[in-house]
């Protein structure tokens, strides 16, 4: 094998460890370019095609993993998300409410409590459904209704 086309799978070789190591799929299908010139090389083909051959099959592949749902990554709303906010799922308790409104508190401070809509104010034991800024917005807590 001549020495331009041991470059070429050496390439993909690195770029398949590298993508092993940072978890995406996009180093993959650089390789997949990589390969597929060192396949124009065993075929024969000139140093420039070569070059062509990688950067088109590399760019179809980035393109077809981004249009599946491999390359798309759905992101949800900080505020909502739990595995942002520790405090999304807590419980605390709240003794009064003035226009759906209330301080409490909670992990040793005073919070704003807002209370989420349809959701009643006497349940005493609440869960945090959301962070909106400093505010914590709140639902009745299904687990003192199922005790």
């Amino acid at each position: 094998m001549a020495p331009g086309g041991l470059f070429w799978w050496i390439g993909a070789g690195v770029l398949v460890v590298l993508e092993l190591i940072s978890g995406t799929f996009y180093l993959l299908m650089i390789a997949l370019g990589f390969a597929a010139a060192a396949l124009a090389h065993i075929a024969g083909a000139p140093a420039d095609l070569q070059f062509a051959v990688a950067a088109a099959v590399a760019l179809a592949a980035v393109l077809l993993l981004r249009r599946s749902r491999f390359g798309r990554r759905t992101r949800k709303d900080a505020s909502h998300n739990p595995d942002v906010n520790l405090d999304i799922g807590q419980t605390l308790t709240v003794d009064a409410w003035q226009a759906r409104r209330a301080r409490a508190n909670y992990r040793g401070a005073a919070w704003d409590i807002e209370l989420a809509p349809g959701e009643p104010e006497d349940a005493h034991l609440y869960e945090i459904t959301a962070l909106n800024g400093s505010c914590l917005v709140v639902i009745a807590s299904r687990r003192a209704a199922g005790a």
